[in-house]
């Protein structure tokens, strides 16, 4: 035999395909038979954990108090609200009374809620840097903060950006039956964004200082990790209407007691026609008031057990037949043995 050959033959043979099972479709698999009957176990075990699950989200739902109060018509008496809210001359003091329906166990959330506000429109949610506000050397980089980017002198704004600038700036002072109760801002925002995108060694400056003037001011001694109410607001919301939390009162709140809430009314939502209300709400292992969880599992589940009791009736009592029956088949169907 030719050396060439054999060689060239192994060389060949060298490049055949190594077998494999996963190429081959030999690995292992679950391959169920989907009887009758194990789907009704599954409909019938799907209903009975998703039930008790339903019932136990709508109870905790429903003993949550939430207390919301709308105030950006009423804290302005003039037709022009835009002018209003612009003049930097007029007392925007506004004072709200409200009665609690139900004993308030703290901690007790304070939200402020802002409606047809887009957080998430693509340019209001790109006007950020995220290094700048996380590292000390990169507080130049601006470009894609424009047109709260840098100063009318050319400086840096710390933090730069349409959603810093932005900031919420109402502020709320509150009394329970006339004496003042403190309220914590403190851990309010993720302790992740505190430790990790924003720096401790990062400075507010310029804030404010740019052709236009947006919302709240910041302390420029306190470094941004320690600026929770703006890392609060820079954790944009999906949805137009949102809640953000504001702080919390650490004492219970009796039923029947008069709240007494001064509103430094700054914010404008007028211009946008957008609204904002006070958010008081205590929670629960769900969290905040949502019956759409509890009422989401309730349907999940009272429709598996309807499909298994209609399963039931009707493959076992309404219409019975044995599971493999082969006078079900195709050519089986025309002969005088088949079943109507």
């Amino acid at each position: 035999m030719d050396p060439l050959e054999s060689e060239g033959g192994s060389q060949k043979s060298n490049n055949k395909p190594k077998y494999s099972k996963f190429t081959q479709q030999e690995l292992p698999a679950c391959k169920p038979l989907l009887t009758p009957g194990i789907v009704v176990a599954t409909f019938l075990l799907i209903g009975v954990i998703f039930v008790p699950i339903g019932l136990a989200s709508l109870s905790a739902s429903q003993e949550i108090v939430e207390l919301v109060d709308r105030y950006d018509t009423n804290c302005v008496s003039t037709p022009d609200k835009v002018g209003f809210i612009q003049n930097t001359d007029t007392d925007k003091t506004c004072t709200r009374t409200l009665t609690v329906p139900k004993h308030m166990k703290s901690p007790i959330q304070i939200y402020y809620q802002i409606g047809d506000f887009y957080q998430n429109h693509r340019r209001y949610v790109k006007s950020r840097s995220d290094k700048q506000l996380r590292y000390k050397n990169a507080v130049h980089l601006t470009k894609d903060c424009d047109p709260e980017g840098n100063t009318v002198d050319g400086a840096p704004i710390v933090p730069c950006g349409l959603i810093a600038w932005s900031l919420f700036n109402d502020t709320y002072t509150i009394s329970v039956n006339k004496k003042a109760i403190e309220v914590n801002k403190k851990d309010i925002a993720w302790k992740s964004d505190k430790t990790d995108k924003f720096g401790s060694d990062i400075y507010p400056s310029n804030f404010q200082k740019g052709s236009l003037i947006g919302g709240a001011k910041l302390n420029e001694s306190i470094p941004l990790s320690e600026q929770e109410d703006l890392i609060v607001w820079m954790r944009t919301a999906a949805l137009p209407t949102f809640r953000k939390l504001y702080g919390r009162i650490e004492t219970d709140i009796m039923a029947n007691d008069q709240l007494t809430v001064v509103i430094q009314n700054n914010y404008n939502t007028y211009s946008f026609g957008g609204s904002k209300a006070l958010v008081l709400s205590t929670t629960s292992w769900i969290g905040g008031k949502n019956n759409f969880i509890g009422v989401a599992y309730l349907t999940i589940g009272g429709l598996c057990i309807f499909l298994a009791v209609g399963f039931v009736v009707l493959l076992y009592m309404v219409k019975p037949r044995t599971l493999g029956d082969p006078s079900y088949l195709s050519w089986n169907r025309d002969t005088p043995d088949h079943p109507n």
